[in-house]
């Protein structure tokens, strides 16, 4: 399994403060957006402002670390589901529902062009992102091979599917969003068995599609 964490080695207190730092900030940015005063981060997160300032030295860089943090963890979850599923419908099924990190980013990516920007010109999340799609075209294709998931789908297919129900339920109240994204998945996977199935009109969608429609949203910006 490759890495692209560029976190220098800290000692077990830092790391601990720095970890602190991107879980409150992830939930400040996704609740209230990107300007969340770092005072109030810090505060959140139970350290001092210089502390915050020591590990993120500004609003970018804190912004970025959550982004990787999101697609580390989504990366993990596949290669865990990959390793420890046998069955390969259990192991998709499995990965889809603990995707939850990148609601994250998709949240991000749709508040603010800023951040959008900084994500998606990072290369060391254009690398988590890249390997990710790998895994879940390995886990769509084992899949197919054993008749549980329709043949007609690609893993493209499936990142959309896993970004529109991120997107769909970010909107809704806490109390609906807790479970929203289960819920819909839920539904969502039980038309991507092998059978019964309805045909689906147009082609699947590629990764190679997808870099092309990212790339294009960058250049457009």
């Amino acid at each position: 399994m490759t890495s692209t964490d560029n976190t220098p080695h800290l000692r077990a207190d830092a790391r601990r403060n720095r970890d602190r730092i991107i879980a409150a900030a992830r939930t400040a940015f996704v609740d209230r957006g990107i300007d969340v005063p770092m005072e109030e981060i810090a505060r959140a997160a139970g350290v001092g402002v210089g502390t915050l300032y020591r590990r993120f030295p500004d609003r970018d860089s804190l912004i970025l670390a959550v982004g990787r943090d999101a697609f580390q963890r989504v990366r993990d979850d596949a290669h865990r589901a990959t390793d420890d599923e046998p069955d390969p419908w259990r192991a998709l099924t499995g990965f889809l529902h603990t995707a939850a990190d990148l609601r994250t980013v998709v949240r991000l990516s749709m508040l603010s062009p800023r951040a959008r920007s900084i994500l998606s010109s990072d290369p060391d999340v254009e690398a988590l992102r890249n390997e990710l799609l790998a895994v879940l075209d390995r886990l769509v294709r084992a899949a197919q091979d054993n008749g549980s998931l329709r043949a007609d789908v690609s893993a493209g297919d499936l990142a959309m599917v896993m970004s529109l129900v991120a997107q769909g339920v970010n909107g809704m109240p806490e109390e609906m969003r807790r479970d929203a994204a289960a819920r819909y998945m839920t539904l969502m996977l039980d038309g991507l068995q092998a059978s019964p199935g309805t045909p689906l009109p147009g082609r699947a969608v590629t990764i190679e599609d997808l870099s092309r429609v990212r790339h294009a949203a960058s250049h457009a910006e």
